[in-house]
């Protein structure tokens, strides 16, 4: 399902969420979840761009359907009903919180069953894992479909990248002002199809000087030395190895959230700034209240989508859009 809305001579403005790893209801749905707790934030901090937010054309990427197939060809066991129920009930309690300053520490050290522990398992565990060759065994475990897609032998990783690379076009092919919105692991599929339409013989020249306007990762594992050995372009030098086609990369990374255990991405990616890759790499750190299954999940989709640094920069994005700013612009 994608809404639309026209801007005024900027073109379209576009919302494009590129979901992450393990199982997801169905497209329709996810997206709804994932306007709905975007509105939620914009509604609470921003009453007054509501209108505008709900004009902007909301899209998603969604390659879901490929994941469950495989995820249930080993061995997993996925209910769709009751993951759609607890994804509902972190929603509501979300929308709960009413005002932006309490999304913070006191917060969130009330929730149930909070633990660092992940995280600090990650920050140590992942340095010495790499050096002996034993990190993609662990990702393995943790999450079999992001292992496939780094290093299988399937043709999951290209069928993943044409579901993400071919919404993404479609949006590029239409001039649309594009913020493009990746949780987790979904970021690392998109800085593949970003590089791809920078470098890739077979799409440089129709999208080589196209621009997205803002990237914004969430609880995103791009900063991992180990991972970013997997990237597409990886040691092809300063100026092949990033994408050349975002304007302003956001990268906001939850306490806790193991997944983005190297929870900066300006110091790694500094080089695309000193080439004139991207206007900024700026990092957010923030406190993700979400619930599931009764325990915190600061790597909880919702619980980015709903935040008020997500709001701001949504926001912002949008006041820009209106003004019909030069895209070379920074917020």
């Amino acid at each position: 399902m994608t809404e639309s809305g026209k801007a005024g001579a900027g073109g379209t403005r576009s919302i494009l969420i590129v979901h992450g790893r393990d199982f997801k209801p169905a497209k329709d749905t996810l997206l709804d979840m994932a306007t709905a707790a975007l509105r939620a934030g914009v509604e609470r901090d921003y009453p007054d761009d509501v209108t505008t937010y709900d004009a902007i054309s909301k899209d998603i990427a969604y390659f879901g359907d490929l994941t469950n197939a495989l995820l249930k060809e080993k061995g997993k066991h996925y209910d769709p009903t009751l993951d759609l129920g607890d994804r509902s009930n972190a929603l509501i309690a979300l929308k709960a919180v009413t005002e932006r300053k309490r999304f913070g520490i006191r917060q969130y050290d009330c929730l149930p069953g909070k633990s660092a522990v992940p995280e600090f398992i990650a920050d140590v565990c992942a340095p010495m894992l790499g050096a002996v060759g034993m990190l993609l065994p662990v990702i393995g475990r943790i999450s079999r479909d992001f292992r496939e897609y780094l290093a299988g032998s399937s043709a999951y990783a290209e069928q993943v990248r044409a579901r993400v690379r071919n919404k993404l076009c479609e949006h590029l092919d239409r001039g649309d002002r594009l913020l493009l919105l990746t949780h987790g692991t979904g970021s690392v599929i998109a800085y593949d199809v970003l590089w791809q339409l920078s470098h890739d013989a077979r799409f440089t020249a129709q999208y080589g000087e196209s621009k997205v306007d803002a990237w914004v990762t969430l609880g995103s594992p791009l900063g991992d030395y180990h991972i970013r050995k997997y990237l597409l372009g990886a040691g092809q030098g300063s100026k092949r190895t990033h994408p050349t086609n975002i304007i302003s990369w956001h990268n906001v990374a939850a306490e806790d959230d193991y997944t983005c255990h190297d929870n900066t991405l300006a110091d790694d990616y500094s080089v695309m700034m000193k080439e004139h890759m991207v206007s900024a790499v700026t990092d957010y750190r923030i406190f993700n209240l979400a619930v599931r299954y009764g325990k915190s999940n600061p790597h909880s989709s919702i619980g980015y989508y709903i935040h008020p640094r997500i709001s701001k920069i949504l926001c912002d994005w949008i006041r820009a859009t209106q003004l019909d700013i030069s895209p070379n612009y920074i917020f």
